[in-house]
């Protein structure tokens, strides 16, 4: 901690994911790290790893790739126009166009329970997602 206002220097990756508002739960903010869909410096991390101001931070979730530059740690939850202030969204548009083809319904998804696709409907799924 530091100053008199008690700004942190670091804080834990998924305190700082839920005070920022990308996670809804820090719960949810956990199991992202955990199932190695949070990336920082190249390396998926562990839940209790340390984030500090400038660090890129990639997360995936609905599909695609959020990035995210730290520009305040913060371990509290906030408001919505001051998690803004806190991080700065710098996600590619190719993943935005992504997300949009997602949403849109471009993208073939299966119904829950119908097992693994086949060889040929996963590579159908690659070419229309072109991963």
């Amino acid at each position: 901690m530091t100053g008199p206002d008690l700004i942190p220097i670091s804080v834990r990756i998924d305190k700082w994911l839920w005070s920022v508002r990308i996670c809804k739960t820090r719960l949810i903010a956990t199991e992202l790290c955990k199932r190695h869909k949070v990336i920082l410096d190249g390396q998926p991390v562990k839940p209790s790893r340390n984030v500090n101001v400038g660090q890129e931070i990639i997360v995936r979730k609905e599909g695609i790739s959020w990035h995210y530059r730290v520009l305040n740690c913060i371990d509290k939850r906030v408001g919505a126009s001051v998690a803004k202030e806190c991080c700065e969204d710098i996600t590619p548009q190719e993943e935005r166009n992504k997300l949009a083809l997602i949403k849109g319904g471009w993208v073939p998804r299966r119904a829950k329970g119908e097992g693994r696709p086949t060889k040929k409907e996963r590579r159908d799924m690659e070419r229309v997602v072109g991963v």
